[in-house]
């Protein structure tokens, strides 16, 4: 198991830049198996100016989005699964939201690979509040290794 990192290490692995970066930390990497990120949710987060103005809670599809990213942090650093090959998530299934998510609040997002046949990978994510989740879904993902990303061409 690795040892978490912070967003410095983030940024140079993900492509997301502000204000789309949903994830602050890794706690922990198992590479090929699971990761657990964490995000700080602030009121200075910009979509609170209009989700919800009286009363702040985190939209349900950036709690998905950040178990996305933390799902692409998990591949980018799992030489079997991805390891700088293009991911393209494909699918979002069984998403619950199970409590709000105010500012003040850390997410904990929890990943986990489920399956893999070859190209395609299926993970289940969970995202946590003090130790109470708060959302989950089954995430699928697609590695384009860098080699395909070219055309296979000598």
């Amino acid at each position: 198991m690795k040892k978490g990192y912070d967003i410095e290490k983030i940024l140079n692995l993900m492509p997301h830049r502000y204000p789309f970066v949903l994830v602050d930390r890794v706690l922990d990497l198992d590479p090929g198996k699971r990761i657990r990120v964490l995000k700080n949710v602030t009121i200075n987060e910009p979509f609170f100016q209009g989700h919800f103005p009286d009363k702040p809670i985190m939209p349900g599809v950036l709690i998905i989005e950040g178990m996305v990213q933390a799902a692409g942090l998990l591949l980018l650093e799992s030489p079997s699964l991805g390891n700088r090959g293009q991911v393209c998530f494909s699918g979002v299934d069984q998403a619950r939201f199970r409590s709000p998510v105010i500012p003040g609040d850390q997410l904990i997002f929890e990943v986990k690979v489920e399956k893999q046949r070859s190209i395609v990978v299926k993970m289940g994510a969970k995202a946590f509040v003090d130790e109470k989740r708060v959302a989950e879904a089954k995430l699928m993902a697609l590695i384009e290794r860098e080699e395909e990303m070219i055309g296979g061409e000598e």
